[in-house]
């Protein structure tokens, strides 16, 4: 089962460069997009009815912001539009989709550099998802979680660690809580099959960052260490273009 994960910076930017044929040609199982920035009364109707997929969009109250949505060949026994924990707002940035086998959270993690406000946010929104995830993993689920994550983990997963120590994305207490993740009994999947450098799925456009390969790795997939086996590869398809991130993927036996 092939699984990819992409922030498309925009879903009717990336439609006008050949979104549509690039999936046509890839053709994963499973498809999660994030920052789609579009309601989902504004989806475009080739993008709700696509061949052999069935569709499902999410969208918060930040107009022209945020979005996630879902592709998936095979209908998966429910879907939500968010979290659905009580008592904290979400921002409906997550779909949670259950496989019976697994459950899929697309998740587009908050961006915390445009303010301590939105920081302490996105903190807060990692502790609760965590929590989340880790009761589903204590009752037995078998959990994959992918999406942006908006932080780079270790030094190897950025080009310039030294320089963004004091930046959103690589401060001591975004990668703490990804230290936790792990430490919780999650894995992250590229690193079981790759160890070195320069891996990275997003580079900044206005630098013109990606010529030169000054990139982050901030899309990730997780999974609960009971699917640490069935993940057979996990990639970057950095040659795939038409936004700022690239996907990314796994591909697991289930």
């Amino acid at each position: 089962m092939r699984l990819l994960s992409w922030n498309v910076n925009g879903l009717r930017a990336i439609l006008k460069k050949g979104f549509v044929e690039w999936l046509g040609r890839d053709m994963p199982d499973v498809l999660c997009l994030q920052e789609t920035k579009v309601a989902v009364d504004q989806v475009p109707d080739e993008l709700k009815h696509l061949p052999g997929y069935f569709s499902y969009f999410g969208s918060g109250e930040r107009k022209g912001r945020d979005g996630v949505a879902l592709f998936s060949k095979t209908e998966p026994y429910s879907v939500e539009y968010t979290l659905g924990i009580e008592g904290f707002e979400d921002e409906h940035r997550a779909i949670v989709a259950d496989y019976g086998k697994f459950l899929l959270f697309n998740v587009y993690f908050p961006n915390g550099k445009a303010s301590r406000e939105r920081l302490e946010y996105k903190l807060k929104f990692y502790d609760v998802f965590l929590e989340h995830i880790s009761r589903l993993k204590a009752e037995g689920r078998r959990i994959v979680v992918c999406g942006d994550v908006n932080t780079a983990h270790k030094e190897i997963d950025l080009a310039r660690p030294k320089a963004n120590e004091k930046i959103s994305g690589f401060l001591p207490e975004e990668r703490a809580w990804i230290d936790r993740l792990v430490e919780g009994g999650f894995v992250d999947t590229f690193r079981i099959h790759h160890e070195g450098s320069e891996n990275y799925s997003w580079w900044d456009l206005k630098t013109r960052a990606r010529e030169r390969n000054v990139g982050w790795r901030i899309d990730y997939f997780f999974v609960s260490a009971n699917l640490r086996d069935s993940v057979s590869s996990a990639f970057i398809l950095a040659d795939i273009t038409g936004a700022d991130h690239c996907p990314v993927g796994i591909e697991l036996e289930v």
